[in-house]
């Protein structure tokens, strides 16, 4: 099983706003860089869109650590709030519906398929690829023409 580390990041330009993502995948030395966005959007729908675009780019089951300055995704995942959500119809609890279904489905699906761990980096604070997926997200969230996000 291939080892690879999946570094994302996510930014908006107001929230709601333009949006980007930023993706590092590192493998056996080997590194790509991919990034997009959304002309109306928000900063945690491009933090989840830029692990799930990540985890879509593996084409075989793979041994994946993700890191992520975000608190959401990482808390959501390492304590299972995620799969708790899914599993009460999309509610946070008894009265509160549970923000970005559509993706969080997404990103357990893929994490299905792969063994997947969550590290949270604190952003900003100069880790290298974190810093670099910042600038992918906001030269994306900065592109003409970007594609209206799909709910």
């Amino acid at each position: 099983m291939k080892t690879i580390h999946l570094f994302t990041d996510g930014a908006c330009s107001g929230n709601p706003g333009p949006g980007g993502y930023g993706i590092i995948l590192q493998c056996n030395g080997a590194v790509k860089e991919f990034s997009g966005g959304f002309a109306h959007t928000t900063n945690n729908r491009m933090e989840l869109m830029g692990v799930i675009k990540g985890l879509e780019q593996l084409k075989e089951p793979c041994a994946v650590t993700v890191v992520s300055d975000s608190r959401y995704i990482v808390d959501a995942m390492e304590k299972g709030w995620a799969r708790k959500w899914r599993a009460q119809g999309w509610m946070r609890n008894k009265k509160d519906k549970a923000l970005n279904p559509d993706l969080w489905a997404k990103l357990l699906d893929l994490c299905a398929r792969h063994t997947v761990r969550f590290t949270w980096v604190n952003g900003h604070a100069g880790h290298p690829e974190n810093e670099r997926c910042d600038q992918l997200a906001v030269a994306a969230a900065a592109r003409p023409g970007l594609p209206e996000d799909v709910r």
